[in-house]
């Protein structure tokens, strides 16, 4: 059967089930098995909670670790020279340099997730979700050395003479062309992804985060701020003309990008990514240095709730399996926002990898695997510690529930809010603006990238002529993310991640043996 044929049916069971069934349903995929279970028997079998989500990622992560050697210790050095460039020669079969090809990737992944998802991750899971973010990052290191090498590997030059990789490619040209089908579902949901993910979630955030700072500034007596509620799919938003203008503004930047293609992107991102990642991590090692003091303190918070989160009291349930309960729940929490982070074993960051100039798969794979340390263990830590030593995290709905129910709802900040809440104690005088152009530049850079990811997805199904469709509905989806409520744009997001995650891994251990025959090949020459 054909791609398009394929790509057909899958998207048309997708719309049924999204019509019948509602967005929720493809939010189960992180509860999954336990979703198909009673409260009365997972009181009893706290067991038959956990997430096969869970299993899948940090197993797979855990399997390749130790069949690989542990890459994400041997081989940092080596990642760092490829990036450096001393291996670069100019007649390498390619489109971008190894550094840009990493500030590509860097852009998709450093984003939002490392400004609202660790607030999210904290403001729902408590401190506790910081270290199993670190957990998902460090066993995603090897996914992500897996799936970037095996990327290159099997990649393909397309009609207009562009390199053409990716978990798809790896899937149809690594394990067969019985495999096509799964290599379509693939594709299919980083479509539906790049258009939440890599999109919605980012214009939404930005919008949300531009506003409230400008509301700070003209108060909201002013026909521009003045809101008024629509229904959008299923839920009720307050939009404004401010609301509108920050929509089509970000679009028509997103546009003016994408439209250039791969080399547009890989030149914008690689001078933004490391001017934005600089000024956001300076800023957040200001403040932690300023309450140094708590900073001991806010590690012990975090290990202690990593493993027994205080829990609501819930006499029906017991007190053992409330603990449970609580102590799944913060882990969920850190494995989302761990996983959305740093996208490891997702496969949409080896889409971006394929682009490199190099002969050799695993010499990308080292640059790779240099992503989770720079975006999960470095800037989302600053991030959290800047929540915790500023006691931001007083004011989150697990604080409220767990430890001080005193708390007003009111008082509650969640998402980018929090983190934008944090920054402004730690630094009164610009703190929250310090935020707001992270978010911007986060937010856009994230954007840009994402839309290479669909842009390749949609190659693959349709061909090239489809590109400069899927690129316009791209840019109106920045638009219409703008005027979506943050639970709309992060569970749909959430969900096609959690499928596109699937095929990739599936993917990973099928090929584990070629992979680690590459890796032994190629170092046993460097």
């Amino acid at each position: 059967m054909s791609k398009i044929r394929l790509s057909a049916i899958i998207f048309s069971i997708i719309g049924i089930v999204l019509v019948t069934q509602g967005v929720h349903f493809y939010d189960s995929a992180w509860s999954f098995p336990g979703n198909l279970f009673s409260d009365s028997f997972k009181t009893s079998f706290p067991l038959s909670s956990v997430p096969f989500m869970v299993v899948a990622l940090l197993g797979t992560g855990v399997y390749m670790t130790f069949k690989l050697g542990f890459p994400q210790l041997r081989r940092v050095l080596h990642g760092i020279r490829v990036t450096k460039g001393d291996y670069d020669k100019v007649d390498d079969e390619g489109d971008l340099n190894h550094f840009k090809a990493l500030s590509t990737a860097l852009a998709a992944t450093v984003g939002i997730g490392n400004i609202a998802g660790v607030a999210i991750a904290i403001y729902y899971g408590g401190p506790g979700a910081l270290f199993w973010m670190w957990i998902t990052a460090f066993f995603g290191t090897a996914l992500k050395y897996a799936e970037c090498t095996l990327a290159l590997e099997y990649r393909e030059t397309d009609a207009l003479g562009n390199t053409a990789g990716g978990p798809m490619y790896t899937i149809e040209n690594g394990l067969g062309p019985k495999w096509r089908w799964l290599a379509v579902t693939f594709a299919c949901f980083a479509i539906i992804c790049s258009f939440f993910t890599g999109n919605a979630i980012q214009s939404n955030t930005l919008t949300q985060q531009l506003y409230a700072q400008i509301l700070s500034i003209t108060g909201p007596d002013n026909a521009l701020m003045a809101t008024n509620s629509f229904t959008l799919l299923g839920s009720e938003s307050n939009i404004s003309m401010m609301h509108v203008i920050i929509g089509l503004s970000c679009a028509a930047i997103v546009g003016s990008v994408i439209l250039g293609g791969i080399k547009r992107i890989g030149n914008v991102t690689s001078y933004l990514v490391p001017i934005m990642a600089a000024v956001y991590v300076m800023c957040a090692l200001f403040i932690i240095l300023t309450n140094f003091e708590r900073v001991g303190e806010s590690f012990s918070t975090i290990f202690t709730m990593a493993f027994n989160p205080p829990s609501i009291k819930d006499p029906a349930i017991g007190i053992a399996a409330g603990a449970f309960i609580s102590f799944l729940n913060t882990m969920m929490m850190g494995v989302k926002r761990g996983l959305f982070s740093s996208e490891s074993g997702q496969g949409s960051a080896a889409i971006a990898h394929s682009t490199a100039k190099t002969p050799y798969a695993v010499r990308e794979g080292v640059v790779a695997l240099l992503e989770p340390y720079i975006d999960t263990i470095i800037i989302c830590t600053l991030t959290g510690l800047v929540i915790m030593v500023t006691n931001s995290w007083h004011l989150t709905e697990f604080y409220s529930q767990r430890i001080d129910p005193s708390i007003l709802d009111a008082d509650l900040k969640a998402g980018v809010l929090l983190t934008s809440h944090a920054f402004g104690i730690g630094m009164p005088s610009i703190g929250s603006q310090v935020v707001t152009i992270a978010v911007v530049l986060f937010a856009l850079s994230t954007a840009i990238s994402w839309s290479f990811y669909g842009d390749r997805a949609t190659e693959y199904l349709f061909g090239t002529g489809a590109i400069p469709i899927y690129r316009y509905c791209y840019v109106f989806m920045v638009f219409v993310g703008s005027m979506l409520t943050l639970e709309q744009v992060w569970i749909f997001g959430d969900a096609a991640l959690a499928f596109m995650t699937f095929p990739n891994l599936l993917a990973i251990i099928l090929l584990s043996n070629k992979l680690k025959d590459l890796s032994t090949e190629y170092f046993s020459k460097y």
